[in-house]
């Protein structure tokens, strides 16, 4: 890119504002492959005001900021803009900001230098140190290090990293193998290093996708960032597409708070945690927060360290009576797992109709199964028949009693959930198929009751369930992990809902009903009587 075709800023102009424009430039001059590769999707203005809004103000004479991933320095400048107007301005401000795109480093380089000319008109001092490097590279040892008073370490990180998955051998996952598991994403990796680098007391505001939330790929992730950093503030967009319009990006973001606070989970002292809420960006400026236990948000004694957000205080008092549910599918000698057969690798072994010349069997896929129903087969453009053979025995099941989940949702549906019971009497076949998109729960050492996989169902399809899945999940996967850590009421209530659901079916609506009132007490209590 040459340098006389960059934009020039504009007289009196917010650095915010010419760093978001040469954002659009560079947006508008580059290709959509290579930016997607990268992971570049740069921080629209509101979501920077929004952002630098929720530090707070440390009184020193000098600060140090962190962007590790900086683009074009929209985060930097508008936490610059935002420190300044408080109390206890510093007047030495020195930012350390990394970007590994070349083509991008000259742009940042360009609104830094203004942001510093604008800086030095009211008295303060800016020292920039850009850095043209891979961040994880550079700051992965800060993981095993912990924190060191002789090392570099920051009063502030504000970030927008980039998201893309990284193979498990990429010189990036290897540097971090501490918290890495499978194939991670990499703005997880960027969290955690950014944890690392924090001084105690120190703050990081980060957006990033909701995926880190739950899931096994991040929980190594989960445990180490939230043993060194408590979350103080979460913010949810209702929107999946706006935070990042420009680039035509659907992703469920959040944004986080959080203070550096090793081991703050050890202490007796209550902590709550503030959560707001927006559709969109338009809205950033009146949010509605409010203040929920930290507690409920994550639970540090946990294995998998799930976060939980609940957006109103109906979603927090299910989630609190859930919680007191002692029930689980371990508990009642339950599994959960997913459909054997990966169709393009059994291809050979797939038939749209019934074959003369051999044995075929039920194949279900995700379409086949909707809310308390099965429907098969469907006049769809997907195989409905799997062949009975030795190659296929391995991908078969035996035709028992299951609970079908579908493994795909959007926040968008009306039922993020959706579950149907599959009982043999359904079918006269020895054995059936199911497809990758698809969970089954089973009795590990039997077969489950009619009842219990009516009751199951039921209670996976109701709208309790459904809060408390949107709750802590930020992506489109129903993975078997998260079905697996739900709680459950007792046994005898999902089999008194069972039998209810067997009698009225195909009336889904009364089965929600008595599910709300088996469940709830005083409201919208989910608490089983």
């Amino acid at each position: 890119m040459e340098n006389n075709c960059f934009p020039a800023p504009i007289e009196n102009e917010r650095p915010t504002v010419f760093a978001d424009r040469l954002g659009q430039w560079f947006g508008t001059n580059t290709q959509e492959t290579r930016k997607k590769n990268l992971g570049q999707y740069l921080t629209p203005i509101p979501v920077a005001d929004f952002m630098s809004s929720l530090f707070t103000s440390i009184h020193k004479d000098t600060i140090k900021l962190l962007d590790p991933g900086a683009g074009t320095g929209t985060l930097c400048c508008a936490f610059c803009e935002k420190i300044l107007t408080s109390l206890g301005r510093p007047s030495k401000i020195d930012i350390i900001a990394y970007e590994i795109d070349p083509d991008l480093c000259n742009l940042l380089e360009r609104s830094l230098n203004y942001l510093t000319k604008t800086l030095a008109l009211i008295g303060v001092t800016l020292n920039v140190n850009l850095i043209n490097s891979d961040f994880i590279i550079d700051n992965s040892k800060r993981l095993q290090n912990g924190y060191d008073a002789a090392l570099t370490s920051y009063d502030y990180i504000i970030a927008n990293p980039p998201y893309f998955k990284i193979n498990k051998d990429d010189p990036r996952a290897v540097a971090a193998s501490s918290v890495v598991y499978g194939q991670p994403n990499i703005y997880g990796l960027f969290m955690a290093v950014s944890a690392s680098l924090l001084k105690p007391g120190g703050e990081l505001v980060f957006i990033t996708p909701r995926s880190y939330a739950t899931g096994t790929y991040f929980r190594l992730v989960r445990d180490h960032f939230f043993s060194l950093v408590r979350p103080e503030h979460f913010h949810l967009f209702g929107s999946r597409r706006d935070a990042f319009d420009r680039d035509s990006v659907l992703q469920e973001n959040v944004i986080l708070r959080a203070v550096r606070h090793d081991e703050w989970s050890s202490t007796e002292r209550k902590y709550s945690v503030s959560l707001s809420y927006s559709e969109g960006m338009a809205d950033l400026v009146d949010v509605h927060t409010r203040q929920v236990d930290i507690h409920n948000i994550v639970n540090m004694k946990s294995k998998d360290k799930m976060l939980c957000l609940p957006i109103t205080q109906k979603d927090e008092d299910i989630i609190t009576a859930m919680h007191s549910w002692s029930g689980s599918l371990n508990a009642y000698k339950m599994e959960i797992s997913t459909g054997p057969v990966v169709p393009f690798r059994a291809k050979g072994l797939l038939r749209f109709g019934q074959d003369k010349n051999t044995q075929t069997v039920p194949l279900l896929w995700m379409q086949n199964v909707q809310a308390m129903d099965i429907k098969w087969p469907l006049r769809i453009n997907k195989e409905q028949y799997m062949v009975v053979c030795e190659d296929s025995a391995s991908l078969l099941v035996p035709n028992s009693n299951y609970v079908l989940l579908r493994r795909f949702s959007s926040k968008e549906q009306d039922q993020r959930l959706t579950a149907a019971p599959l009982v043999k009497g359904m079918f006269e076949h020895v054995f059936l198929g199911l497809e990758n998109h698809l969970n089954f729960i089973y009795r590990t050492n039997g077969e489950l009751s009619n009842e219990e996989a009516y009751g199951l169902a039921a209670i996976y399809n109701s709208s309790i369930l459904d809060s408390y899945f949107r709750a802590f999940n930020g992506n489109t996967q129903v993975n078997a992990t998260e079905i697996r850590l739900m709680p459950l009421p007792p046994l005898e209530v999902i089999r008194e809902i069972g039998a209810y659901a067997i009698r009225v079916l195909p009336d889904r609506c009364n089965v929600n009903e008595y599910i709300k009132n088996r469940l709830v007490i005083n409201a919208e209590f989910a608490v089983a009587r």
